[in-house]
């Protein structure tokens, strides 16, 4: 999925003004921002406020009050999406100019990604980045993946308790991903934390940032060196000739996109599992797997609910409103899956449908959903076969949600369950920051870590 923070976070956010500013009242021209308290508050409410005010597509305002067009039906998103002539990806065609210091400079500045190409470069980069991705053995990395959520829950099992959020969601998509991509394992949780950093800015993002790639620049230093089985030695000897700097960008970009939109995927998910009655007793009764869950999160509350990189190559008509050539326009991920054309009744079930735009579609679909839904669906299955009895702590009323402009992060899930006494032979490193050196492909193989006792959760897991 297209990462919302592919340039440099150095830019800080603005500040969220006081109730009493004039930032509450429409702006420029009449026009609803997309960014303050009102936006922060209630994204679903101004979405809907929009599409009654102005159809599929609305005028809006960014920080900066800079004009640009927010898509809010889900057929006007697929045509935007699908169509790369008329709209591009490239950030070099905005007819806007910004300060130094925009908080959009940060998610819109071009850089030699797939995010931001077109046509026949997209086609070359992207061509790596898929197929290198095919190579990646989808069996070893659910293995990887199982092993992973047993060395977390052996590090709180005892307590009986835990934070779902930053003990489990915000750790595991990084320790898979470090295998992936061929970095050493004791790196893996200090990289996490400084691409958290780096994506929520803060006065160390700069910092976090720096980290993120000075550990790209080593990494690719020693794969250019000594290949590996890994994602980084196949782009740099993919026949698409990526430069070294493009191998880099886009090992930067993959690992902030996946680790935060996974971390939010499963993060969104266990809550669900947790909070919602009719969503529980279905999974527990049989009635829903757990794809079925995945696929419900992602169409209610998809990991990146807007996109803010598409420009109208021309001047054009979308959903009844002129577009001028140049004009951004913001792909409303999470308004087009509530769009009542395609969900007139938000509280009916999605089973099996996968027509969501939390992925995308079209060229620019995410070359990695594949991957990071399997990270989810396995993480997830083997946590609540290992706690089958795990409830939520607080009231669902506790639980608080960051949201931006382009995504909603939740804060904390804290959860008790009955403790667990650690097994004999529990995995090695099983503490929150392992640092056990990494092994071989063909070692962790010939040791897969036993499979969860898949079902026997959902016998057992809180009474509907």
């Amino acid at each position: 999925m297209t990462s919302p923070f592919p340039g440099s976070p150095s830019t800080p956010s603005l500040p969220s003004p006081p109730a009493q500013c004039p930032a509450h009242a429409p702006g420029a021209g009449g026009l609803r921002r997309l960014y303050g308290p009102e936006a922060e508050r209630a994204p679903h409410e101004l979405y809907e406020r929009l599409r009654q005010e102005h159809g599929p597509v609305a005028p809006v305002l960014l920080p900066g009050e800079i004009r640009a067009w927010l898509v809010l039906g889900h057929q006007e998103n697929l045509d935007v999406l699908r169509n790369p002539l008329l709209f591009s990806a490239d950030s070099r065609r905005w007819n806007v100019r910004l300060a130094p210091d925009s908080p959009l400079l940060p998610i819109t500045a071009y850089q030699p990604v797939i995010a931001f190409a077109d046509g026949d470069e997209h086609a070359r980069l992207r061509s790596a980045v898929t197929d290198s991705l095919a190579r990646i053995n989808r069996h070893g990395n659910r293995r990887y993946v199982v092993r992973y959520t047993d060395r977390l829950l052996h590090a709180f099992a005892a307590a009986g308790q835990a934070d779902l959020v930053t003990d489990f969601a915000e750790k595991l998509p990084i320790l898979v991903l470090s295998r992936q991509f061929g970095i050493p394992e004791q790196d893996a949780l200090p990289l996490g934390e400084a691409v958290r950093d780096l994506v929520r800015p803060t006065e160390t993002a700069v910092k976090s940032n720096q980290i993120v790639v000075e550990t790209m620049e080593e990494l690719i230093r020693r794969k250019k060196a000594v290949p590996g089985d890994d994602l980084t030695s196949w782009l740099l000897r993919h026949e698409a000739g990526l430069s070294d700097d493009e191998v880099l960008q886009h090992l930067r970009h993959a690992l902030v996109a996946a680790n935060e939109n996974t971390a939010n995927l499963v993060a969104n998910t266990l809550r669900m599992v947790l909070t919602d009655r009719r969503f529980r007793g279905n999974l527990a009764g049989g009635q829903m797997t757990l794809p079925d869950a995945l696929d419900q999160v992602m169409w209610d509350q998809p990991p990146l609910s807007l996109i803010p990189n598409r420009w109208a190559t021309g001047d054009t008509v979308l959903g009844g409103q002129r577009i001028n050539g140049g004009d951004m326009v913001l792909l409303g991920l999470s308004a087009g899956n509530r769009d009542p054309a395609v969900r007139p009744d938000l509280s009916t079930p999605v089973h099996g449908n996968r027509s969501h735009l939390a992925f995308g579609k079209g060229p620019h679909e995410c070359p990695g959903m594949d991957i990071g839904r399997a990270i989810a669906d396995t993480a997830i299955d083997t946590l609540l076969a290992r706690l089958p009895d795990i409830q939520l702590a607080v009231p669902e009323t506790e639980l608080s949600v960051t949201t931006s402009m382009v995504s909603s992060r939740l804060n904390t899930l804290p959860v008790h369950f009955t403790p667990q006494r650690p097994k004999q032979g529990a995995p090695a490193g099983a503490q929150p920051q392992p640092r056990v050196e990494p092994r071989g492909t063909a070692a962790m193989a010939a040791t897969p870590a036993a499979a969860p006792d898949r079902g026997s959760w959902r016998k057992r897991i809180l009474p509907r």
